[in-house]
C-alpha cells in the first residue's frame, strides 16, 4: 500500500521524507490561476525517485461548462499540465469533475467532457493518466452525485480515464462511505487513487473542508475501510503540516493491514 500526502511544490521529495511518505501530490502552478506550468529543475530527480508522484490540476479547470471563455482555456490548461506531469514522471494527473451553470442542461456538460477527451485522443492523448475526482458541492456538478458520475463515465469511460475517490468530498457531497468502493467500481470499473481526508462539515453539507482522520465528522474506521477495500494508492490532503499529515499516514499504515 503506497501512502503519501499533498505537499508544497518547492521540494516535494524533502517533504515526502519528512512525512515518511511513499508518494507525493503537488501543484505545478497556481491552483487558482490560468498560467501554464514551467519546467522544473528537479524533473529528472522526481522521475528517478522511488517516491510516487501525482500532480493535481488547477481548480479553475472546468471541462463541463458551457462558457467558452472557461471551457476552451480549461482544455488547453489541462493539456499543458499533462505534458508537465509526464516530464516529472507522474503516475496520474487529478482534475475535478466540473459543473455547468444554473439553468444549463447538465447533459451538455457531459458532452463537453466527451468532446475534450475525444479531441485529445485524436491527437495522441494526454501522455499521462488523467484521474477525474469526485467533488463535494454544487447542484450542477458532474461528479458529486453518483447518478451524475455514471453519466459522466458513459461519456468519457472509453478514453481510459481514471478515477480519484476523495472521502471528504463524498461525505460532504452526500454519498455514504459504507459501501462506496463497490458503488464506484460498479460505475467506473476502477479506483486509481484515494484522497483519504476527514471532513470538518456534516454529511451532505456540500462544503469542501478537509480535516485530519482522527477529527471531524467522518468515522475514521470508514476511511480505513475505503482504503483497505479499494486497494489503490493513497494521498492525504489533510491539515497540520508535516506533523498532521505524518500522523494521518501512520494512522492508515497501522490500520489498513489489520
Amino acid at each position: 500500500m503506497r501512502i503519501g500526502a499533498h505537499v508544497d511544490a518547492t521540494n516535494p521529495l524533502d517533504e515526502a521524507a519528512l512525512r515518511k511518505a511513499d508518494a507525493v501530490q503537488f501543484f505545478l502552478a497556481d491552483p487558482q490561476g490560468w498560467k501554464a506550468p514551467q519546467p522544473r529543475a528537479d524533473a529528472a530527480q522526481l522521475r528517478g525517485s522511488e517516491v510516487d508522484v501525482y500532480i493535481h490540476a488547477p481548480y479553475v479547470i472546468n471541462l463541463a461548462t458551457t462558457n467558452n471563455r472557461i471551457r476552451i482555456p480549461s482544455r488547453k490548461l489541462l493539456l499543458s499540465h499533462a505534458g508537465a506531469a509526464a516530464e516529472v514522471g507522474a503516475k496520474g494527473l487529478i482534475v475535478h469533475g466540473g459543473h455547468v451553470n444554473a439553468g444549463d442542461d447538465i447533459a451538455t456538460g457531459f458532452d463537453n467532457w466527451r468532446k475534450a477527451f475525444a479531441q485529445v485522443a485524436a491527437s495522441g492523448g494526454h501522455g499521462v493518466p488523467v484521474f477525474v475526482e469526485n467533488t463535494a458541492g454544487g447542484d450542477n456538478a458532474c461528479a458529486r452525485r453518483f447518478d451524475n458520475l455514471a453519466r459522466l463515465w458513459d461519456a468519457v469511460g472509453e478514453y481510459g480515464v481514471g478515477f480519484c475517490l476523495d472521502t471528504c468530498h463524498a461525505h460532504a457531497g452526500g454519498e455514504d462511505l459504507l459501501d462506496i468502493v463497490d458503488r464506484v467500481k460498479a460505475i467506473t470499473g476502477r479506483i486509481d487513487l484515494i484522497h483519504a481526508n476527514g471532513s470538518k462539515d456534516a454529511f451532505d453539507s456540500g462544503r469542501d473542508r478537509h480535516d485530519n482522520l482522527a477529527n471531524g465528522t467522518i468515522d475514521p474506521d470508514l476511511v480505513v475501510e475505503v482504503v483497505r477495500t479499494a486497494g489503490a494508492p493513497v494521498i492525504v490532503e489533510t491539515p497540520g503540516g508535516v506533523d498532521g499529515q505524518a500522523t494521518d499516514i501512520a494512522y492508515l499504515r497501522d490500520r489498513v493491514g489489520r
